[in-house]
């Protein structure tokens, strides 16, 4: 488990508040699903998917990502029982979607470099260590269904 202190909790809620969830969200998905091609068969109904240049054309992987951003930014709102609020979302990805829940830590991890990358010198170490907790404590509320 993580404790997010509350100083990290302050910078992640203001950092946030300069995050595009379609933008970031939608690279987010691009990098996951092209550095780490397994992880495409999670998004067979998003059709085709085999190049870099077809995932950034597809509409399915620009939804989906902002759809995913958002819901860490509902997180935000939740830093307290985050696994809490993710209950029915691990409930789905476990017995419905059966999303190996390293995914997770890996989507996490990607999402810390697009915002890295997005936002240069104003990611600090401190937001980076901050948003490294909160990308592994959705992992976890993820992944708790599994256990």
């Amino acid at each position: 488990m993580v404790n997010l202190e509350a100083a990290e909790k302050q910078t992640i809620t203001s950092f946030w508040a300069s995050v595009d969830p379609a933008a970031q969200g939608e690279n987010a998905l691009q990098r996951l699903l092209y550095c780490y091609p397994w992880s495409r068969r999670y998004f067979a109904k998003f059709g085709d998917l085999s190049t870099i240049s077809a995932i950034r054309k597809n509409s399915h992987v620009r939804a989906h990502g902002h759809k995913v951003l958002s819901a860490v930014g509902d997180c935000i709102g939740h830093l307290g029982d985050i696994k809490g609020h993710l209950a029915q979302l691990s409930k789905l990805h476990c017995e419905t979607l059966h999303v190996d829940p390293a995914n997770f830590c890996l989507l996490g991890n990607t999402i810390v470099v697009v915002l890295a990358s997005h936002f240069g010198a104003k990611f600090t170490p401190e937001v980076q260590a901050a948003f490294q907790k909160l990308v592994a404590e959705v992992a976890a509320g993820l992944s708790r269904k599994y256990h």
